[in-house]
C-alpha cells in the first residue's frame, strides 16, 4: 500500500533537485557548468519525471558528460514538444564522445533546426547566436535509434541471456576482428576484444548463454566468454588460406549437439560445444566452395537434419544421405529453420524470400515473394505477441516483418538508411522485446519489436542523387531525387518547383550563360542538359553530348571571355564545354577509371581545373592552354572522392590542392610539384567530400566530411578548430559566397537522405 506513495515522494525530491540545479546552469553554453550538473542533472530530471528543456537547459547539453540522455528519454517515453533540444541532443549523443563543447554546441544547433525546420532559424537561447554555425535550411533528419557508432562496418550480431537475473547482452562483431558487448540500453559492457585478424563473419551463442563462437575471414574459429569479456580459445580450428563461411549448432542422430564450422574450401569441422575438441560424426561431402549452414529439426524432434546451401541450391543431409531440396533465382544469402519441423525459409541475392517443406522433398509452401531488387542479407525467426514471425533485412537498408506460417507482410519496412543491414538479433527489453540491427555504416540500432513499430514506420525516402547551390541572391538550391530535379529558395519555406523529370540526375551545377545562371544537369543517359530556371517555359535550352557514361561531377569555370563548364565522367574522361556555342573544347582521357570529382581555381596567372578519381590520382589542367599543369599527383589514398583548391599564406602564394581519400585522410599537395605539404587524419572513416573556405585574413581552411562529422581543418596551424556532428555520411559538401555577410560562407551538406544549408561564420572559427 505504501509503495506508490514512497515512489511519488522520491520523484518529488528529484523534481525539486532538478529544478534547483537547473537554476545553476549558466545561460551561455560557452561557460562550463559545474561537473555535478554535467553528470547528474539529466538523471535527476528523469527520476523526477521532468526530463524536459526547462529542467535540463540547452546550454548544459554541449557539456553533458553522462552520455545517457538518449537512454533516459527512451526509458521515460518523453517525446513531447517540451523536450525538443533534448531530443536533438539524443540524436547526436552517440557521436559526441571526445568532441569539444564548442563543436557540440554548433552541432546541437544544426540538429535542433533539422528536427524543427518550421521554426524560424530555430535559434533557441540567445547565447547560441554566437555559434560558428547558423542553420538556414534543411529537409533531412539525423538518424535515430543508434546504440553504437563503430569505427568500421559491423558484420555480425548475437544475443546472450547471461547469468540468471542478469539483463541480456548484444554481442557485436566488426570487420576489424573486434568484439563488442552492449547492455539492453546500449551501454557497453566492457572494452572491445580483439578476437580475429580479419572480419568477423558470424557470432553464434552457445548452450548456456554465456559463451559465443566467432568465425572470421582469417580462417579461424574462436570461443569467447561473452559475460566476462575474455577470449577462451583462439583458432579452434584454423585453416590458413580459407575463411569461415558459417557456424551452426547441429544434433546428429544418436549424438549430442555439435558445433559445426564451414570453411570456404568446403571443409566442415565438427566440435564439441563445451570442450571444443573435434568429434567424430557423419557429415556430408561438399563442393569446394563456401556454404551456409542451418540445423533443421527433423519430424519427431529427437535429432536434426542439416541444411546447407551452396550457390543457388539448398541441400539436406539426414545423417546418411544428401538430397537436393530447392533451387533459387540467385545465390542463397540466408537460410533459417522455421518453428514447424521440416520447414525452412530461404532468401537470395535477387531479393526473393520463400518458404519450403523439406518433408515433401523440398516442395515450396509459399510462392517465392519478390521483395524488391535489393538482395536480402539475413533472416531471423522470432516471436511477436506469442506468435511466430520472420524478420528479413535488405541491402538497401530496409527491415521487413512477416507473419508465419503464410508469409504475410506486417506493416511497412523500417526504412533505416541506404547502407546495407548486415545482421540482426532480438533481445528482451525492460518493457518489450527489442529488435537490434547492424549496418555496413558501422552503426548498431535498436527498435521496439512490435507491430506498431512497423505499422508506423515512415514512408521510404527517395535517395538524393545530386545537389547544387547557386551563388546568386537569393541562393537557389537544386536537388535531384526520384528522377526529378526541383528548385527551392533556401531563405523561404516554399514548395520546391520541379524543372525536369523523367531521368535520374547524377550531377548538378550552376554555370552562367549570357550573364544569367543556368542549371546544368548530368543525366543517367550520359547527356548533359541546360535549363533556364528564370524562364519556366524554356525547358531544355541546350544539350551536350560527349561522354559515353554518365557524368559524376560538374563545375562551372569562371572565365571572363567565355561561359565554360567542366564535367567528369564514369568513362574516365574530363570534358571542357563552351556553353555559348554548345561545343566541346577539350576532352582529357588521362584518368584510367571513373572521374569522381572536379575543382576549379582562378588567379592572376590563369584558370585551372583539377580532377580526381578512382585511379587514386589528381591532375591539374591549365584551362586556357588546354593541357596538364605539372606532374600527376599520385595520392596513395585508394579512391580520391573529392578535391578542393587552396593557396599558401602571406608570401607563399603556392596553388594547393586538397584530396579527400577513401583511406580516411585529407592530404594537401603543391599543385605544380605534386609534393605533399600537409595531412589531416580525423579517424572518422572514409572522407567523402571536401570544400575550401577563404577567411577575410587570407587564410584558407578546408571542411571535409567523414562518416559522422564535418571536420574544419586549418592546415597552416595543423589543427581542427571545429567539428560539426552530422550522424550520417555526407556525400557532397560545397561552399558558396554568402552575399548577406562578408564574413561567412554558405555550406551545402548533402547526404543520401536529405540536404542541409548552413552559414559558417569565419570570424567565430
Amino acid at each position: 500500500m505504501n509503495e506508490p506513495l514512497q515512489h511519488d515522494r522520491h520523484a518529488e525530491i528529484h523534481r525539486q533537485i532538478a529544478t534547483a540545479l537547473a537554476e545553476l546552469v549558466p545561460d551561455d553554453p560557452s561557460i562550463p557548468p559545474h561537473p555535478y550538473l554535467r553528470r547528474h542533472l539529466a538523471e535527476h530530471a528523469a527520476h523526477g519525471q521532468v526530463l524536459d528543456d526547462e529542467h535540463v537547459p540547452p546550454a548544459l547539453l554541449p557539456w553533458e558528460s553522462s552520455l545517457r540522455v538518449r537512454r533516459l528519454l527512451a526509458a521515460t517515453g518523453d517525446q513531447g514538444p517540451g523536450s525538443r533540444w533534448l531530443q536533438a541532443w539524443a540524436l547526436l549523443e552517440p557521436y559526441a564522445r571526445n568532441v569539444d563543447p564548442r563543436s557540440r554546441a554548433s552541432s546541437l544547433r544544426l540538429a535542433h533546426h533539422k528536427a524543427t525546420p518550421s521554426q524560424e532559424a530555430s535559434t533557441g537561447p540567445d547565447a547560441f547566436n554566437q555559434s560558428p554555425v547558423t542553420p538556414v535550411w534543411s529537409d533531412g533528419t539525423t538518424p535515430d535509434n543508434v546504440w553504437l557508432v563503430n569505427g568500421s562496418p559491423v558484420s555480425a550480431l548475437a544475443a546472450v541471456r547471461g547469468e540468471s537475473g542478469k539483463q541480456p547482452l548484444v554481442i557485436v562483431g566488426d570487420e576489424r576482428g573486434l568484439l563488442h558487448a552492449l547492455h539492453h540500453d546500449g551501454n557497453t559492457a566492457y572494452a572491445p576484444l580483439h578476437v580475429h585478424d580479419g572480419k568477423i563473419i558470424q557470432v553464434l551463442a552457445l548452450p548456456g548463454d554465456r559463451m559465443v563462437a566467432t568465425g572470421s575471414n582469417d580462417g579461424s574459429v574462436a570461443i569467447v566468454d561473452a559475460i566476462q569479456g575474455q577470449v577462451i580459445l583462439r583458432a579452434v580450428p584454423r585453416r590458413p588460406g580459407t575463411w569461415v563461411s558459417s557456424l551452426a549448432l547441429y544434433r546428429p542422430t544418436d549424438h549430442t549437439a555439435v558445433l559445426l564450422a564451414a570453411f570456404s574450401d568446403g571443409y566442415l569441422a565438427p566440435l564439441h560445444p563445451v570442450v571444443f575438441h573435434t568429434v567424430d560424426v557423419a557429415l556430408p561431402t561438399l563442393e569446394e566452395d563456401a556454404c551456409l549452414l542451418s540445423a533443421l529439426p527433423a519430424p519427431g524432434g529427437r535429432s536434426d537434419w542439416l541444411l546447407f546451401a551452396q550457390h543457388d541450391r539448398v541441400y539436406c543431409f539426414d545423417g546418411r544421405w544428401t538430397r537436393s531440396l530447392s533451387r533459387h533465382a540467385g545465390r542463397v544469402r540466408s537460410i533459417v529453420a522455421l518453428p514447424t519441423a521440416g520447414h525452412y525459409a530461404v532468401a537470395d541475392e535477387q531479393g526473393h524470400l520463400s518458404l519450403w517443406d523439406a518433408t515433401q522433398g523440398g516442395r515450396a509452401r509459399q510462392t517465392a515473394l519478390q521483395q524488391g531488387p535489393s538482395a536480402i542479407t539475413s533472416l531471423l525467426v522470432t516471436a511477436l505477441d506469442a506468435e511466430a514471425a520472420l524478420l528479413s533485412t535488405k541491402a538497401d537498408g530496409g527491415v521487413c516483418l512477416w507473419a508465419l506460417p503464410h508469409l504475410d507482410a506486417i506493416g511497412m519496412p523500417l526504412s533505416g538508411r541506404a547502407s546495407p543491414v548486415t545482421a540482426l538479433t532480438c533481445i528482451a527489453g525492460r518493457r518489450q522485446p527489442r529488435l537490434v540491427t547492424a549496418g555496413a555504416d558501422g552503426t548498431v540500432r535498436s527498435w521496439p519489436l512490435s507491430k506498431a513499430t512497423f505499422q508506423t514506420a515512415p514512408a521510404r525516402w527517395d535517395r538524393v542523387t545530386a545537389s547544387a547551390l547557386s551563388s546568386g541572391q537569393p541562393p537557389v538550391l537544386a536537388t535531384a531525387r526520384a528522377a526529378r530535379i526541383s528548385l527551392g529558395d533556401v531563405y523561404r519555406a516554399s514548395e520546391p518547383r520541379t524543372v525536369l523529370k523523367g531521368h535520374v540526375a547524377t550531377a548538378l551545377a550552376w554555370p552562367r550563360l549570357q550573364g544569367r545562371p543556368h542549371l546544368a544537369a548530368a543525366l543517367d543517359d550520359s547527356r548533359i542538359v541546360l535549363t533556364d530556371p528564370g524562364d519556366a517555359q524554356a525547358g531544355v535550352v541546350a544539350e551536350l553530348h560527349g561522354h559515353h557514361l554518365p557524368a559524376m561531377t560538374m563545375v562551372p569555370l569562371a572565365d571572363t571571355d567565355a561561359d565554360l563548364l567542366a564535367s567528369g565522367s564514369a568513362d574516365g574522361s574530363v570534358c571542357v564545354w563552351d556553353l555559348r556555342r554548345t561545343t566541346l573544347l577539350a576532352k582529357f582521357r588521362d584518368h584510367r577509371f571513373s572521374v569522381r570529382c572536379l575543382a576549379t581555381h582562378r588567379n592572376r596567372h590563369g584558370l585551372y581545373l583539377a580532377s580526381g578519381g578512382s585511379d587514386g590520382a589528381v591532375r591539374v589542367w591549365d584551362v586556357r592552354q588546354l593541357q596538364q599543369l605539372g606532374p600527376t599527383i599520385k595520392c596513395g589514398q585508394f579512391f580520391v572522392n573529392d578535391i578542393a583548391f587552396g593557396t599558401g599564406i602571406g608570401a607563399d602564394r603556392r596553388m594547393l590542392v586538397a584530396s579527400a581519400g577513401q583511406n580516411g585522410t585529407l592530404r594537401l599537395w603543391d599543385a605544380q610539384t605534386a609534393h605533399q605539404v600537409g595531412q589531416l587524419s580525423p579517424g572518422d572513416g572514409e572522407l567523402t567530400a571536401v570544400t575550401a573556405l577563404a577567411l577575410p585574413t587570407g587564410r584558407r581552411l578546408f571542411a571535409a566530411a567523414g562518416r559522422t562529422s564535418i571536420h574544419v581543418w586549418d592546415p597552416a596551424a595543423d589543427r581542427r578548430p571545429l567539428q560539426i556532428l552530422t550522424g550520417e555520411t555526407i556525400t557532397s559538401l560545397k561552399s558558396v559566397r554568402d552575399r548577406q555577410s562578408t564574413d561567412a560562407s554558405l555550406l551545402l551538406a548533402t547526404g543520401e537522405a536529405g540536404t542541409t544549408v548552413f552559414r559558417l561564420h569565419h570570424d567565430r572559427i
